[in-house]
């Protein structure tokens, strides 16, 4: 019950901060990534794979193990939407992933994997720390302990979860950066 309350202020914090006028630009923005499409389909892949791995294995198998597994997937991505959105704001981060305008393979790469932590102002475009999607990462996979089996409630498994967040962050950068592009057709080609 206490995991709950505190979901849902975290929540609420985040939509209020991130929705501070009817126009704020990271207001639709969050309102997608929390109840979107994208994010409802991965709350189901990751509580598959947990389901296949039997992770973390005090949740057993069965429906029962499932639904846990899908609610504390949701939970931690409303968290993690929900620190990441005010701090961005803020800090005024551009939370869109950019392709690189370089050749050849290493270079791509490297923008790909810095472009994990590393984003621009949208005030002024300079490269800034990426302080919201950091500190979503690590606060939500600390947050998410309350709620885990026993033997998943320590700090360490709290900071090795927001590592594998960032880990997939950027493995989502590099398919995103090496995933072909089409240009859309001019008008008259």
């Amino acid at each position: 019950m206490r995991s709950a309350k505190v979901i849902l202020t975290l929540a609420a914090a985040g939509s209020l901060l991130a929705a501070q006028s009817a126009d704020h630009p990271y207001r639709e923005g969050y309102k997608k990534q929390v109840v979107g499409k994208k994010p409802i389909l991965m709350t189901g892949v990751r509580a598959g794979w947990g389901q296949a791995l039997d992770l973390p294995k005090g949740w057993g198998r069965g429906f029962a193990g499932f639904g846990k597994r899908v609610a504390s997937g949701f939970a931690t991505h409303v968290v993690m939407i929900s620190i990441e959105y005010p701090i961005a704001a803020a800090r005024h981060e551009d939370l869109i992933y950019h392709p690189s305008n370089r050749s050849g393979f290493g270079p791509r790469l490297e923008h790909a994997l810095l472009s994990t932590v590393v984003t621009q102002k949208t005030t002024t475009g300079k490269n800034t720390a990426a302080a919201g999607r950091i500190t979503a990462s690590f606060g939500s996979g600390l947050i998410s302990r309350l709620w885990q089996p026993a033997a998943s409630k320590t700090i360490g498994a709290g900071f090795a979860s927001g590592g594998i967040c960032l880990g997939a962050d950027a493995a989502i950068n590099v398919a995103q950066e090496f995933w072909p592009r089409h240009k859309k057709p001019v008008a008259g080609e």
